[in-house]
């Protein structure tokens, strides 16, 4: 019996690298989307020219870096050491590959010193001027500190880039080049132009399939209680990194990356935003964006899921508002409410809705949510899309069957698992079902596999070896594919937002289609399923 069981297991795995190599050729176009990051020193995904813009802030750093009574300036620059240092983490963990190697400029202003250290040299100094030079280390890993160790309370060392090498031809902003040999007359390097510059062009390459970009990562709205405009994230800010709660991109930055892929935005709305902020966010992306482009907008991400600070804000609400006596119905009252408030902000500040995508986003596992949102208030007059996020994985229940990765792939095949492929898209078609009923279209804002145990803490941890060995294998592209095209069918070939951009394998998620910006598609089966729908 042990013997069938093996063979089968075993017949299972060849299938699907069968298939994935025959059949998903075949695949139709489906609009594909994509989930940016957060702001971070470990995204491997790297999308700015300047580095630093994604470095810790200092006052968040460890001891071993920042120490002393510092005294910080408004956008988070040491202004007085007081005789101690500020210090960061400029890149911390991501895989060799992810960033070239070779040298970096350092350009800042005022005076003072910095210092480089782990896998960072000084190469040369001149006043506001380093080169340093950043090569992978022996565990094949980036990880640079970055240290002011000097700085004149009179004219403090700030304003500090840390920029690519090399720079890119005009005509082809998706291509790193690494000198003007290799344009036509048109080079322009990252050193001088960046403030031009302001993308990796290998970002811009990775995302330039996708045709609609969800910004609820990069903005930082998760757990983050902003209510003001003047609280947004600032182009000036020594870093648009840090804890949740304080990172984000400027809007400023999302809008010209989504003007420089020619892609739609998706725009996730804070959740204690007013509406002077909500006013001042429609009136810049419609001056903005792109006169063809459309603009979805979402009142903040999840606002079902009780792990998020924003599902307890909306619970709060609902309540002191009477809305329901039933927390849940309170909150999903308030979200409905509040959406509809903020969808009529942007309708006015867009002269009605003709470029607005206007999204209420559910909860997959649950089709009833759909109905009352979409119900209450006739809040499907104002609405556009019904947006769900349809993941797969290996159900609690199931986990224990978990030996290697074939078994993982068995059980996202089984009728079983309530989570298997089958049984995920069955609830895709109750909530189109529901969306058809109001006239709305069901979208996905994320979804893909989901292989995770939140109770692990290390890679080596069962069940992780194999969840992250499964999102490695060739069979993982196939099963992306039949679950896609079984999306497509239902959906009548709606929006499918995977999740997400490139980021390393942890135990809390193998969530990137790849695992760094530069890896190979031909590591990376999720990418290339997404890639033969995309193209």
């Amino acid at each position: 019996m042990a013997l069938i069981k093996k063979f089968s297991c075993h017949a299972v795995f060849c299938i699907l690298c069968l298939i994935s190599t025959t059949s998903s050729a075949l695949a139709a176009r489906l609009p594909v989307g994509m989930n940016t990051n957060e702001v971070m020193q470990v995204d491997s995904s790297v999308p700015f020219v300047n580095l630093f813009k994604m470095a810790l802030p200092f006052d968040e750093a460890d001891s071993k870096l920042t120490r002393g009574n510092i005294q910080y300036d408004a956008d988070g620059w040491p202004q007085n050491l007081n005789g101690g240092q500020a210090g960061t983490n400029l890149l911390h963990w991501l895989p060799a590959g992810t960033l070239p190697e070779g040298n970096y400029t350092v350009l800042y202003d005022g005076e003072g010193e910095i210092q480089y250290g782990d896998d960072a040299q000084l190469v040369s100094r001149t006043p506001g001027k380093d080169i340093i030079r950043i090569l992978a280390g022996s565990d094949q890993y980036f990880k640079v500190t970055l240290t002011i160790s000097k700085s004149s309370p009179e004219n403090y060392l700030r304003n500090i880039r840390v920029l690519l090498p090399g720079g890119i031809c005009a005509s082809n902003p998706f291509h790193r080049v690494n000198s003007a040999s290799q344009c036509d007359g048109d080079y322009r390097d990252f050193a001088t132009y960046h403030e031009s510059i302001l993308f990796n062009p290998d970002y811009l390459e990775f995302m330039r399939p996708f045709k609609t970009i969800r910004f609820m990562n990069m903005s930082g709205i998760t757990r983050n209680a902003l209510s003001t405009w003047e609280q947004m994230p600032r182009l000036s800010q020594a870093t648009w990194a840090g804890k949740e709660g304080r990172r984000g991109a400027p809007l400023e930055v999302m809008v010209k990356l989504v003007n420089q892929l020619n892609a739609d935005a998706w725009f996730n709305i804070p959740h204690a935003a007013d509406n002077n902020l909500v006013k001042q966010y429609a009136d810049y992306v419609r001056q903005n964006l792109r006169p063809h482009l459309k603009a979805y907008v979402e009142y903040t991400n999840e606002a079902w899921n009780p792990a998020f600070t924003q599902a307890q804000y909306t619970r709060q609400i609902g309540l002191q508002q009477k809305l329901d006596t039933d927390p849940m119905q309170a909150s999903s009252k308030y979200y409905v409410k509040r959406s509809l408030e903020i969808f009529r902000i942007w309708q006015q500040a867009f002269a009605g809705s003709k470029r607005l995508v206007r999204v209420l986003g559910s909860w997959a596992a649950y089709p009833k949510l759909s109905e009352t949102l979409l119900s209450y208030n006739k809040a499907y007059e104002q609405t556009d899309a019904l947006a769900i996020a349809p993941y797969f994985y290996v159900h609690e229940k199931q986990q224990g069957e978990v030996r290697n990765t074939e078994d993982v792939f068995r059980l996202l095949k089984d009728d079983r698992n309530a989570y298997s492929i089958a049984n995920v898209l069955d609830r895709v078609q109750k909530h189109a079902d529901i969306a058809k009923q109001y006239g709305v279209k069901l979208i996905a804002y994320e979804g893909g596999q989901h292989l995770v145990d939140r109770k692990t803490r290390s890679t080596r941890d069962f069940p992780n070896p194999q969840y992250i060995g499964a999102n490695r294998a060739q069979p993982m592209e196939a099963l992306y594919v039949e679950f896609l095209e079984g999306w497509q069918k239902i959906t009548g070939n709606s929006l499918f937002v995977a999740f997400s951009a490139p980021r390393t394998y942890q135990a809390y998620g193998s969530w990137g289609v790849k695992e760094y910006i530069n890896q190979p598609s031909g590591e990376a089966p999720k990418f290339r399923a997404l890639l033969r729908f995309a193209h």
